[in-house]
């Protein structure tokens, strides 16, 4: 069976290419950063990639048509650590460029079969759920049916990186949606967005239908590098003590306890700058021990580099988290190149997806959806039925 062909727009470092796998054929790949531009070169090649702004591709610059339309538009207008400016702002608004392009395709029949849109969840709040409401509308004016799916890293790997999915195509079968939402990838916010929307763009509406994955076997001090890794530096008991003392009376008990245990234990330490009941802004920092990483960010994106705790008894130590323990957190595999500066490494990964969640996503949704644009048209009541699957 020939590959799948796909478009990535904001590709980054190409974590999407890594999780669709080999069984989909990248035919062009788009993003604005030329340091993005080097890592996705030095990890697939250059031959199918373009750098510069969405907004001046025209169609003539993508080849064929592509089965897939990938497109991971930039958060930080949309996410709770950014502005908070929403589809309006600098970066985030890239996604009506984008969608403009995919019109422009559409009117020349050569429109992806299935476009997948990948952001934070902070999407389904923004400017009071307007944001959601107006790319919605849009997906669904173009006549595609349209759902949305909330994926967890941590369903796969030891982090907690929630992110939401929107999938849009011009053809489903019955097999993929679900008469009700599934609690397990339609979270609360998602459901009270879609009941939220306009009766005509709800008629477009569906809620796709998962697998639910196998447990996951892994914590986060399986993804650690040994001491002797390259560019492992412990802090020293001073600075460790001093990170120690910005934890709030809840951080300081959950640290007690912890070191009450008998085995080694490692947690997830990071950075915040939180308000105080008078308005203050004061630095503080917080743990989890839960087996679970925060969510990687980048410093751009109002986080600070994520560490951790390592505590034996009254023993308590500190690091930061390595590019490639980063990445292993990301579902990325040890012999994929990563960028030589660690700042460029951390950057790639904090702005990417995770790699095993699109493979997930693309081996139950987006192939089985591909497949269905090849099947005969629902007569009219079947149609309708499906449009009454929210």
């Amino acid at each position: 069976m020939p590959p799948l062909q796909f478009y990535e727009f904001f590709a980054g470092g190409g974590l999407a290419r890594l999780g669709l796998g080999p069984a989909w054929h990248c035919r062009f790949a788009n993003d604005i950063s030329p340091a993005k531009a080097q890592a996705y070169g030095g990890a697939f090649g250059h031959s199918v990639f373009r750098l510069g702004d969405v907004a001046a591709l025209a169609p003539a610059d993508l080849p064929g048509r592509a089965d897939l339309a990938w497109a991971s538009f930039p958060c930080q207008d949309l996410s709770l650590a950014g502005p908070r400016a929403g589809l309006e702002g600098a970066r985030s608004g890239f996604f009506w460029a984008f969608w403009r392009l995919i019109q422009a395709l559409d009117r020349q029949g050569r429109g992806p079969k299935v476009i997948a849109l990948e952001n934070v969840r902070g999407l389904l709040t923004s400017r009071g759920g307007g944001d959601f409401a107006a790319l919605i509308a849009a997906l669904a004016a173009s006549g595609r049916f349209v759902g949305a799916i909330e994926m967890c890293a941590s369903d796969f790997t030891p982090q907690s990186r929630p992110r939401l999915f929107i999938v849009a195509a011009s053809q489903v079968c019955a097999d993929l949606v679900s008469h009700d939402p599934d609690s397990h990838w339609h979270c609360a916010a998602l459901r009270a967005a879609a009941l939220n929307l306009p009766e005509e763009t709800r008629r477009h509406w569906v809620w796709w239908r998962l697998a639910r994955p196998p447990a996951r076997n892994t914590c986060l001090a399986d993804i650690l590098l040994d001491d002797a890794a390259e560019g492992q530096s412990w802090d020293t008991p001073a600075k460790t003590q001093l990170m120690l003392s910005l934890l709030a009376p809840n951080g300081q008990r959950a640290l007690a306890d912890q070191q009450r245990a008998a085995t080694r234990r490692v947690g997830a330490v990071f950075r915040r700058t939180r308000r105080r009941p008078d308005g203050i802004a004061v630095q503080r920092c917080e743990l989890r021990f839960d087996g679970l990483a925060g969510c990687l960010r980048t410093p751009r994106g109002g986080s600070s580099r994520q560490g951790l705790l390592v505590i034996e008894g009254a023993q308590v130590r500190s690091r930061l988290l390595l590019p490639r323990e980063c990445a292993r957190l990301m579902g990325v595999s040890d012999d994929h190149p990563l960028p030589v500066r660690q700042s460029a490494a951390l950057s790639l990964l904090g702005d990417g997806v995770a790699v095993p969640v699109v493979g997930w996503l693309q081996q139950w949704l987006l192939a089985p959806l591909v497949r269905a644009q090849s099947m005969p048209q629902p007569r009219g009541s079947e149609r309708r039925s499906l449009r009454k699957q929210h």
